[in-house]
């Protein structure tokens, strides 16, 4: 195309980079699909947070495939996987790293930082409520800034850098939930449920048969930092950011102009992050689904997974057996679209 052609058709580049992403999603589902049964609507929101550049908490029983789920996302996008087992005794130092004393050729004694598995692109923390506060808390410079701090030094990670934390809702024996401020660094809650009967079939007739297929990596490193940049590019109007505001703040209680069934089942709302998270997972949805805009319907959508861990229900909402997930519906219904 010629110079003149591409100053005519000023949004050609976009148009391209959303028409790739779309194609990308396509291949992904397939490639997906080879080794994953069911989960259309977990996969979906783990792809969102990918390209968003949000770290996601997966929720979920044991034995849904939550792990696979990770580390085959990881394969196709050719990034470096470490799976970190969270126990009771596990310290900082095992997640970031320690020094260790060395003996050179020549005798000499010197210090070395040997490196720990957060040092990679795809970080599996499984079970992240089984390890103490302290050791919970080394994750959070590392998802804030993208750095960690060891041997006084301040130690850059892995572009992209993600976190995927699993939590058993199941047992809560010798578990320690994690801190509010610790839950809104992530991006989403993801839920793994059960899957259909069908489904269910299709999984246990694949697993007892032999080994399952391979998957060929189909993007690296550089082509998901291009998507995030796409992504970010993506124009929002402002009648949709402030209904993502108007959604978060709605569920902060004893507040002007709160509902008030939050008044009587939620004891803390959603803050800033909450319509951050609104807002950059509605980018990335609508990129996937081949738009170049976004809408409410990508807000409305998102309502759940963005708000449902960072909204804490009060003890008569527990009383009434009312849901966060009933809440969020509460709150979509509640708050008018522009």
């Amino acid at each position: 195309m010629s110079e003149s052609e591409s100053n005519s058709d000023p949004f050609r580049e976009e148009r391209e980079a959303v028409e790739r992403l779309r194609e990308s999603r396509r291949t992904v589902d397939e490639q997906l699909r080879r080794i994953l049964v069911g989960q259309n609507e977990a996969i979906e929101q783990l792809l969102i947070a990918l390209f968003a550049g949000g770290h996601c908490l997966i929720t979920g029983a044991p034995g849904l495939a939550k792990t696979l789920l990770v580390r085959t996302l990881a394969q196709l996008f050719r990034l470096e996987f470490r799976r970190i087992q969270f126990t009771p005794d596990l310290m900082p130092s095992d997640i970031v790293g320690t020094e260790i004393l060395q003996e050179d050729e020549n005798q000499r004694r010197h210090l070395k930082f040997v490196r720990g598995p957060i040092f990679a692109n795809v970080i599996l923390a499984d079970e992240i409520n089984r390890t103490p506060p302290k050791t919970q808390a080394a994750l959070l410079e590392a998802m804030q800034e993208q750095q960690v701090t060891a041997a006084g030094q301040r130690l850059p990670l892995p572009r992209p850098f993600f976190v995927l934390a699993t939590q058993n809702p199941i047992e809560m024996e010798g578990t320690y939930p994690l801190p509010e401020a610790q839950l809104d660094r992530f991006l989403f809650e993801v839920v793994v449920d059960y899957l259909e009967e069908d489904d269910e079939v299709e999984v246990v007739r694949r697993t007892t048969r032999g080994e399952l297929p391979t998957l060929e990596p189909m993007f690296d490193a550089e082509d998901l930092a291009a998507f995030h940049k796409v992504t970010a590019g993506v124009p929002v109007g402002d009648p949709v950011v402030r209904y993502a505001v108007r959604l978060a703040s709605a569920s902060r209680p004893h507040r002007k102009g709160t509902p008030p069934f939050v008044d009587e089942w939620v004891s803390w709302g959603a803050g800033l992050r909450g319509a951050q998270s609104l807002i950059m997972g509605a980018k990335a949805r609508a990129l996937l689904y081949g738009r170049s805009h976004v809408s409410v319907d990508d807000v409305r959508a998102l309502a759940l997974p963005a708000l449902r861990h960072r909204i804490l229900p009060s003890y008569r909402a527990e009383a009434d057996g009312i849901s966060v997930a009933q809440i969020v519906a509460r709150l979509v219904e509640h708050v008018p679209a522009p």
